[in-house]
């Protein structure tokens, strides 16, 4: 690594400003951006209370930022979407300690993209060297068991692993939908299978048939008490499973002042009062399904305000890619294709990381298969 580069760990987004760390964002990446990473800290939903330590790591050439990573000390496994329990288990009924791990991730969102920031006029090569000397450093400081990159995009696992041989790679797969040209919502139906196309219009029909209303909300046109009516609803989902939600009420708040422009709230109403809530993230091209809940049991509602909502957004807004969230085959059969997707993984233990480099390759024979056949499944015509 050149002399002029350094690598510095901050303890905390405020630590670096807004206008240095977003020159490395991708403007489709709204989930990287400084206000986004610093609004999760602000917010207390993430930090030591949470079992979220931010160390990020940050790249410097002289006084210009260079890279970027955002970079955690892990103490359990909750809201990564990628799901290492039973590698924590085996490895305690070893008698290793699993906890605390490193992770880099955007908390709490699975969306594919790139997790190392690189500034254009850099050397990426040595930019990702300097970062893995950062990584590596932090796991061998704090004695942290491993280091997991997860949901990178498909360029950057490729760097990394050229860089770092000994990375595990693990395979998933999200469902996705993308633009085909289709040039609005009649387009999209007639792309489709008549059993398909007749099963969303009567899913569409219902909804209207039960007396909801659905709207949608871009930006400033959210109001503050759109914005606590989105909360309640955010937190009955998880209220609904027994845990209290991930995501701070002050989160939305700061995001809605900070980044108002990337949000799109699709409000549905009932007798004119709101009674459920999905709310959207937008990128250059792409538009991304976060976060839902209802006061309502209302039948397909959640595809209405989740899915249909979401694909009429992006045919009349011109983008392309609309990734609603992970899980759910139900979204197959609603024209969103399998996607793959992966992260990697160091573990410095050389048995664990044996044993879990074997069950990856054997896992990923069977996600390739899976996506293969979900692929077929498709009901385009």
């Amino acid at each position: 690594m050149p002399v002029s580069l350094s690598v510095a760990v901050l303890s905390a987004m405020e630590a670096v400003s807004a206008s240095q760390w977003d020159a490395l964002v991708d403007a489709d990446q709204p989930f990287l951006r400084h206000a986004f990473l610093h609004a999760l800290e602000a917010s207390g939903s993430v930090g030591p209370a949470t079992g979220w330590q931010p160390c990020h790591l940050t790249v410097w050439k002289g006084a210009q930022l260079v890279g970027a990573m955002p970079l955690y000390e892990k103490h359990h496994s909750y809201g990564e979407y990628v799901f290492d329990w039973g590698w924590a288990d085996a490895f305690e009924r070893a008698g290793g300690h699993y906890y605390p791990k490193a992770l880099s991730a955007v908390p709490f969102t699975p969306v594919p993209g790139a997790r190392a920031l690189v500034a254009q006029d850099a050397d990426t090569d040595v930019v990702y060297a300097a970062l893995s000397q950062g990584w590596r450093e932090q796991c061998q400081r704090h004695d942290l068991s491993s280091w997991h990159l997860l949901f990178a995009g498909t360029s950057e696992v490729e760097v990394w692993q050229a860089q770092c041989p000994e990375l595990i790679s693990r395979e998933g797969v999200q469902f996705q939908w993308r633009d085909r040209d289709f040039g609005d919502f009649d387009g999209f139906l007639a792309a489709l299978t008549s059993k398909r196309r007749k099963m969303i219009k009567r899913e569409r029909r219902l909804v209207a048939d039960q007396g909801l209303e659905v709207v949608r909300l871009v930006g400033e046109q959210i109001t503050p008490a759109d914005l606590t009516h989105f909360y309640r609803c955010y937190a009955i989902t998880y209220q609904e499973r027994g845990r209290p939600p991930y995501l701070a009420q002050d989160f939305f708040t700061r995001i809605y002042n900070a980044m108002p422009e990337s949000l799109l709230l699709v409000q549905a109403r009932l007798d004119g009062r709101p009674v459920a809530a999905a709310l959207y993230f937008r990128g250059a091209q792409t538009l991304y399904g976060r976060y839902w809940g209802s006061e309502v049991v209302a039948d397909c509602l959640h595809f209405e305000a989740c899915y249909y909502q979401g694909i009429e957004f992006c045919l009349e807004q011109g983008l392309t890619l609309f990734d609603p969230g992970t899980q759910g085959e139900h979204k197959l059969l609603r024209g969103f294709a399998p996607q793959r997707v992966r992260s990697l993984h160091y573990l410095a233990h050389p048995g664990l990381a044996n044993a879990v480099a074997t069950f990856c390759r054997e896992e990923g024979q069977q996600v390739a298969a899976y996506r293969d056949a979900a692929f077929a499944a498709l009901p385009y015509k």
